[in-house]
C-alpha cells in the first residue's frame, strides 16, 4: 500500500453502489454488474460497496460479500474499490480482509453502530481495525461532531494507513476548521454530502466528494469535479442547479427517501427494481413523477 498514492487516487468523485433487488428480495447481481459498468465506463474513479446508499445495515454478512464479489469484478483494473466495513471490531476486520483478498485497496469504516460513542473510543475503534488490516488505506466517515483535529491527528499517528476522510457533517465552517488543523495535506478530505454541499467543501480544502446520483448520470457527477478540481466554480455551479431538485427530493423527510429516490431513478431508465428494505420505503407517487422529470431534462437512457 503506497499512503500518497492512495490520497491522490480517492481525491475525485467517490461513488457509492445502490444494492439491487430481485422481486424475491435477493441481491440482483445483473443488474449490479450493469450499475458498475455505467460507473466506470462513465469515468468514476472510485466505487464504494456496501455504502448507505447500498443499503449497508439491511444486508446480511453474506449479502455484503456479494456485493463485493460483483463489485470488484466490473471495477477490476478499471476504478479504486472501496469497500464499506462496519458494525463490532471482528466483523469489520473480517469484511475488509475480505475484500481486501477481492482486490479492494481501501476500506470505508462506517461510524460506529452504539448508542454511547465517546471521542476516546472513536480513535480506539478506527485504531484496531486499521491496524488489523496495515495493507489497506482506511477511511473513516465522520458523522459526529465530537470528532476534532486532535482525534483525526492521533488516529495517523497510530496507523499511517489512515489516508482519507469522509467528512459528513453540515457545517463548512466547522470542516474547514477541522481539515486545517488535522492537517490538509495529510488526508484527502472528501465532502461526504454529495453534489449539493461538494462546491462549498471543495471551497475550504475538500478535495472530491461522494455521490450516488453517479449512479445514475455519471457525467454530471464528473463534470462537477473536473470543475471544481479546476477550480471553476461557475460551470460546477451550473452543474449544480442541474441536480439541486433530485438531490432535494433525497434530503426531503430527513432523508427518508435518500436511498428510495436512486433506485426509483434507476428503475425507470431500466436498471433494476425499485425495492428498498424496511425502514426505508418506495416514495410516493408524486414524488416519483418528479424524479422521471428530472432524468427527461438530464436526457438519461
Amino acid at each position: 500500500m503506497d499512503p500518497a498514492h492512495l490520497r491522490s487516487r480517492l481525491a475525485t468523485v467517490v461513488a457509492i453502489t445502490p444494492t439491487p433487488f430481485t422481486d424475491e428480495d435477493e441481491v440482483d447481481r445483473p443488474v449490479l454488474e450493469r450499475v458498475v459498468a455505467r460507473l466506470v465506463d462513465g469515468r468514476v474513479g472510485v466505487v464504494t460497496v456496501n455504502g448507505n446508499t447500498g443499503e449497508f445495515y439491511c444486508l446480511t454478512p453474506t449479502e455484503r460479500r456479494t456485493a463485493v464479489d460483483v463489485v470488484a469484478a466490473g471495477a477490476a483494473g478499471r476504478a479504486l474499490l472501496l469497500a464499506g466495513v462496519g458494525f463490532d471490531v471482528a466483523t469489520a476486520v473480517d469484511d475488509a480482509r475480505y475484500a481486501r483478498d477481492r482486490g479492494a485497496e481501501a476500506i470505508m469504516v462506517h461510524q460506529p453502530v452504539h448508542p454511547y460513542v465517546s471521542a476516546e473510543g472513536w480513535v480506539d475503534y478506527h485504531r484496531r481495525i486499521a491496524s488489523a488490516v496495515p495493507d489497506l488505506g482506511i477511511v473513516p466517515y465522520v458523522k459526529n461532531p465530537a470528532i476534532g483535529p486532535g482525534h483525526f491527528q492521533e488516529l495517523a499517528d497510530a496507523c499511517p494507513n489512515v489516508v482519507a476522510v469522509k467528512y459528513a457533517l453540515p457545517d463548512t465552517a466547522a470542516f474547514a476548521v477541522v481539515a486545517r488543523q488535522a492537517g490538509l495535506e495529510r488526508f484527502t478530505w472528501i465532502a461526504g454530502l454529495a453534489e449539493l454541499t461538494a462546491p462549498g467543501y471543495a471551497a475550504v480544502g475538500a478535495q472530491g466528494f461522494t455521490s450516488g446520483l453517479a449512479a445514475i448520470a455519471p457525467h454530471l457527477s464528473t463534470g462537477m469535479q473536473d470543475a471544481l478540481a479546476a477550480g471553476d466554480f461557475d460551470s460546477a455551479m451550473k452543474t449544480w442547479d442541474s441536480v439541486r431538485e433530485f438531490e432535494e427530493l433525497r434530503l426531503a423527510r430527513n432523508s427518508a427517501d435518500n436511498v428510495s429516490v436512486v433506485k426509483e431513478a434507476l428503475h425507470q431508465i431500466g436498471l433494476g427494481s425499485s425495492w428498498v428494505r424496511p425502514p426505508s420505503a418506495r416514495p410516493a407517487p408524486q414524488v416519483r413523477e418528479r424524479i422521471g422529470a428530472v432524468l427527461e431534462t438530464w436526457g438519461v437512457k
